[in-house]
């Protein structure tokens, strides 16, 4: 069996970043764009994907993304927030004053 196509781009007329199974819209997380700031406010899989990693390869590519274009995020995303809390390589991505209030302090 062929193992699935997966791409993941930022789809930034929608705002958000599309993961996609051999062309299918798998999941998403969206955010909004501030000069200099990242504010992830919503992630979903669809029910049909979950329990394949897929999410986590998500937010970890929008993450990464975010370093490279050297922009300071806000994990409003309880999911986003979470994978933050268990990588703690993105926990500077989250500028120091708003570290508590996402409990990464």
């Amino acid at each position: 069996m062929d193992e699935p196509q997966i791409e993941i781009a930022d789809n930034a007329e929608e705002q958000r970043y599309e993961i996609r199974v051999d062309g299918e819209l798998a999941g998403f997380t969206q955010y909004r764009l501030r000069p200099g700031l990242i504010a992830f406010v919503h992630t979903e899989v669809d029910d049909r994907f979950e329990g394949q990693g897929l999410g986590s390869r998500l937010i970890a590519f929008a993450l990464d993304d975010a370093r490279a274009r050297r922009l300071a995020v806000l994990p409003f995303c309880p999911f986003v927030n979470a994978y933050v809390q268990r990588h703690r390589e993105y926990v500077d991505l989250v500028p120091e004053a708003h570290r508590a209030q996402f409990d990464l302090a």
